[in-house]
């Protein structure tokens, strides 16, 4: 059993890491906890904007002298190679850390265990696995780009009681309360883009962006998926794409009118149905170092993901009304139309939001 100390310290520096999501990617949000010899907490860092600086490099120069023979409490394995900054692992060492101790391997190759080798052949005692397994979901959008080049996604849904995201004429507005759609906008924080479909695009006409008193600055990127380019240049997407990136992927050519408004406009493989296909889509993303997308799209959009199984969370927002069978429904009919063949979920949680209940999944493989 691992030390309660150790556990104690280890979630600190989780919840400092988490800080950083929505802000560092392509990086993985890493946390650091520098505690001394006779316990007390030294230093405290986690991953700067864009990835820099990193979180053992702010909790060193914050612990100074304090370093020395204490403990590094680090959620990620300490880099090891020369990137933009010296690597951790040298900081570390220099320092006089007596003891590292971080949950996981970084699966980049450029480090991937490299980090942890460096560590004791500098005479440092490393402890790993303590909250790996809360490690790891942190930063699984950082891995899935390695190693799937893909994101994490987390598809978003407000809908009633019975399921439904708007009532028979189509108005979905403020389906859920004031404490939902704040919560929604501290998700939009936590992700690094934010994709809709063209209908969601051109009906709502939105801006998607985060408007929460003091994070204005984590509005994620825009992401629209447009087959046949209906978004026009009039669109508060286009008007805002100077100030917040907008990416539209579609299966057409052109698009000359949105690119001169400064949105990127980018032509991606058709699926069967001629949409853009989500899987390159993500790709796409992953390429351009997306780590976390949140899907906010209509019906059309969840049911593909659901079915293509490229989801890995669904974040429910449930409202305490009834709009019926002439309501349009939250997820567009599915590919598996069998009971055996349906997308399954696991509970992770659930919240109160007001009147409202979050429910919380993670997807099942």
């Amino acid at each position: 059993m691992e030390p309660l100390n150790d556990i104690r310290h280890m979630r600190h520096a989780l919840v400092l890491a988490a800080r950083g999501l929505g802000r560092v990617a392509p990086n993985p949000a890493v946390g650091c906890v520098i505690v001394s010899q006779n316990g007390t907490i030294v230093g405290r860092g986690w991953t700067g904007r864009g990835g820099r600086p990193h979180a053992e490099t702010i909790a060193l120069a914050q612990a100074g002298e304090g370093a020395r023979g204490a403990t590094a409490y680090i959620t990620l394995e300490p880099c090891a190679h020369q990137g933009e900054t010296p690597p951790c692992t040298n900081a570390l060492i220099e320092a006089g850390v007596a003891r590292v101790v971080a949950p996981i391997e970084d699966p980049d190759p450029r480090v991937c265990g490299r980090g942890f080798e460096k560590l004791r052949g500098a005479g440092i005692d490393v402890a790993t696995g303590i909250l790996a397994k809360e490690a790891a979901e942190l930063n699984a959008g950082f891995f899935l780009r390695l190693c799937e080049r893909r994101p994490f996604v987390t598809l978003k849904i407000a809908a009633s009681f019975d399921g439904r995201t708007t009532d028979s004429a189509g108005d979905s507005r403020w389906v859920t309360g004031e404490e939902s759609r704040r919560f929604g906008h501290l998700l939009r924080a936590r992700h690094d883009a934010i994709l809709v479909g063209a209908e969601t695009a051109i009906s709502d006409d939105p801006l998607l962006t985060c408007r929460i008193a003091g994070l204005e600055d984590r509005s994620p990127i825009r992401v629209v998926l447009d087959t046949r380019l209906r978004l026009d240049e009039s669109a508060k997407l286009a008007k805002t794409a100077c100030e917040i990136p907008t990416w539209v992927f579609t299966a057409s050519e052109g698009g000359g009118a949105l690119r001169a408004r400064g949105v990127s406009v980018i032509s991606v493989a058709k699926d069967a149905r001629g949409r853009p296909d989500i899987g390159t889509v993500l790709n796409e993303l992953a390429a351009r170092g997306v780590t976390r997308l949140l899907v906010e799209g209509g019906a059309t959009v969840l049911a593909t993901f659901l079915d293509r199984r490229l989801a890995d969370r669904v974040e429910l927002f449930r409202a305490p009304v009834a709009l019926g069978a002439a309501g349009h429904a939250a997820i567009e009919a599915l590919a598996a139309l069998g009971l055996d063949e349906a997308p399954r979920f696991s509970s992770v949680g659930t919240q109160r939001l007001g009147p409202d209940l979050l429910e919380s999944f993670s997807v099942r493989a």
